[in-house]
């Protein structure tokens, strides 16, 4: 499990798991290098773990959903410059899934592309988008309109990151262990049932191994669709009416968070479109995602005409219909394109 080795059309990387963070020690061996880390991890580890970072060799960089657009983008260019970044730089980023999309973009359009290192420290990051490439941007009000391919060199993933996490974010996190253990079929769901009480508890042991399993699911369905025009698109499972949820929140509502109310909407238009069961439906319901959400389940409050203004929105649309990923009873993903905004009205009044 000490290595992952993730093959790209892009650039070939590599995802290596930590028993301690002397890994940050080995960053040395880069003569030109910065560091780019979220304020908040900097505020938890500045005195700890990342004390040994020179000034001169990092930016400390706010970090918030409202940020992660063009304006923060062009905020950390203006910090590099002042740094006198180089073609020749590494960019090591130390943070979230934000600094990654930020800091990613940087490095992939920054002198057409820097060598950029990543060390996530949110379980949502270690657990899913520190692969697969992506750097995405909101633009206005709107969830990852904008964006590059282009992958790290390296990842490095430490669960002690992650007994700092406040409730909410950890959660988060689990929102997308849970769908990536979902569409890794019954073998992996039983897992993850079996580690639920272990992973709430924050077990070392059980976390490095439910974020192993989700890096390899996610590998699984990546695999000939880099690009994410096929097959790839099964992972926004959750994420067609989770963004809306996000956006019409005002970002409220964290990524995994709205990921798991998205799981649950699409389940509830699967069952009204006989791919799914309600045993099943309950069973996702109440044994996987009730259990992580950290906030009372309540939609009513929310405007339908904003949710599918927001969901058609969706980079993925193509048609006319709105966008949904969902997990049939043999767990067999499917996109469907013409989903009504009937459906997904009569699938919000249920949790209302």
């Amino acid at each position: 499990m000490s290595v992952i080795a993730i093959q790209s059309k892009l650039r070939d990387y590599t995802v290596h798991f930590q028993n301690d963070v002397s890994f940050i020690e080995g960053f040395t061996r880069f003569p030109q290098r910065l560091f780019v880390i979220d304020e908040n991890v900097w505020k938890l580890h500045g005195t700890g773990c990342l004390a040994a970072l020179a000034d001169s060799e990092r930016i400390i960089f706010p970090v918030s959903e409202e940020r992660k657009n063009l304006v923060g983008v062009m905020e950390l260019y203006d910090r590099l410059m002042e740094c006198s970044a180089k073609k020749n730089m590494t960019l090591i980023s130390i943070g979230g899934g934000i600094i990654q999309d930020i800091t990613g973009f940087v490095a992939s359009t920054l002198y057409r592309g820097l060598n950029w290192v990543f060390v996530p420290t949110t379980l949502l990051a270690q657990a899913d988008s520190c692969i697969g490439s992506k750097t995405s941007l909101n633009y206005k009000r709107f969830k990852n309109l904008i964006g590059t391919f282009y992958p790290p060199s390296e990842v490095y993933i430490f669960s002690g990151f992650l007994q700092t996490l406040e409730k909410y974010d950890f959660l988060s996190g689990m929102g997308e262990v849970a769908k990536l253990h979902i569409m890794g079929g019954n073998d992996s769901i039983s897992a993850f049932a079996v580690a639920l009480p272990a992973l709430l508890g924050r077990d070392d042991d059980a976390i490095l191994l439910a974020i192993h399993r989700s890096l390899m699911v996610k590998l699984s369905y990546m695999e000939g669709d880099e690009f994410d025009t096929g097959r790839r698109n099964w992972l926004n499972y959750g994420h067609c009416f989770g963004h809306a949820l996000e956006t019409v929140s005002d970002y409220a509502i964290p990524h995994g968070q709205a990921v798991v109310v998205g799981m649950l909407v699409a389940n509830r238009v699967a069952v009204q479109r006989g791919l799914l069961s309600e045993v099943f439906a309950q069973r996702l319901a109440e044994q996987f995602l009730g259990p992580l959400l950290d906030f009372k389940l309540e939609l009513s409050g929310y405007s339908m005409v904003e949710f599918i203004t927001a969901m058609r929105q969706d980079k993925k649309r193509v048609g006319d219909g709105l966008v949904m990923v969902m997990v049939t009873d043999a767990i067999v993903m499917v996109k469907v394109d013409d989903v009504t905004p009937e459906e997904i009205e009569m699938a919000v009044q249920s949790f209302s």
